[in-house]
């Protein structure tokens, strides 16, 4: 099946939201989260895809070809999206989220052949929609030996507001648990240096988002009505980075920097 045949594709799930879901993620992440009821990026943890063992491709993601279209690029990445906030969502919400597939394209990058996936989120809480969302992921070929990306240098800023930012494997192995994300890049270390090429174990992209998400959330003094955010280069787990925030037309600019001045994700937040 091409690509194009998996446009408009769509899938449904629903999860009520329990206490005990909410005290985990706050336990993980502390004084990274505002003091809202449900914390922004806390759907991220409800309704995930699931998939049987013999269903799960080498990383550990539920295989190409069973939402998305089968890709002959063996290495996935969630590189950015948007969020539009409509309304809070209640602590004890029966959640449902109506995905669709939006666009499939293929491209040649400088490091070889790419493949983007858009999908839309439609998220509702008992009936009410809450946030809709766009999701971009992308496929890539393995990397060729020696083959090292110079990471992007953060540009000065003038900061309004910075934190610390250094999860631990600790952090990443709750988070992939709290998302059942089973992506192996953020808890095989051997899998993620000698298969997928990476420096260390990588920090999720979606937690990196989640918390500039937070601060936007605190600065803005409400939820953000638009969040959007890209990841630019990984974050390795061990490496010590801050995130910063400073203003911009309607709201806020945001980044994570690794301390040594590189850049990993930036948002906008308005």
């Amino acid at each position: 099946m091409s690509g194009s045949a998996w446009i408009g594709r769509k899938s449904r799930r629903e999860e009520r939201i329990t206490p005990r879901q909410l005290a985990e993620f706050r336990v993980t992440f502390g004084a990274l989260l505002d003091e809202r009821p449900v914390p922004p990026g806390f759907h991220w943890c409800l309704v995930p895809d699931l998939a049987p063992a013999g269903d799960l491709g080498r990383d550990g993601h539920p295989r190409p070809g069973i939402f998305v279209p089968e890709l002959p690029l063996p290495r996935r990445m969630w590189a950015g999206g948007e969020i539009a906030f409509a309304r809070e969502i209640p602590p004890d919400a029966l959640m449902e989220r109506v995905s669709t597939v939006r666009d499939v394209v293929s491209k040649s990058g400088s490091t070889g052949p790419l493949a983007f996936v858009t999908i839309d989120h439609e998220w509702l809480a008992d009936g009410v929609p809450v946030l809709r969302e766009r999701q971009d992921l992308v496929y890539r070929e393995d990397p060729k030996p020696g083959e090292k990306p110079k990471p992007q240098q953060a540009e000065p800023w003038d900061v309004e507001s910075a934190m610390a930012f250094a999860p631990d494997a600790t952090m990443l192995f709750r988070y992939s648990a709290l998302t059942f994300n089973g992506h192996r890049i953020h808890y095989d270390h051997p899998y993620a240096t000698g298969v997928e090429g990476y420096d260390g174990l990588v920090v999720h992209g979606p937690m990196q988002a989640m918390v500039m998400m937070n601060m936007a959330s605190r600065l803005l003094g409400r939820l953000p009505s638009n969040f959007r955010y890209r990841g630019v280069s990984p974050l390795i787990c061990g490496v010590e980075a801050v995130i910063e925030a400073r203003p911009a037309a309607g709201g806020y600019e945001l980044r994570t920097c690794t301390v040594d001045g590189g850049l990993t994700m930036i948002a906008s937040a308005r």
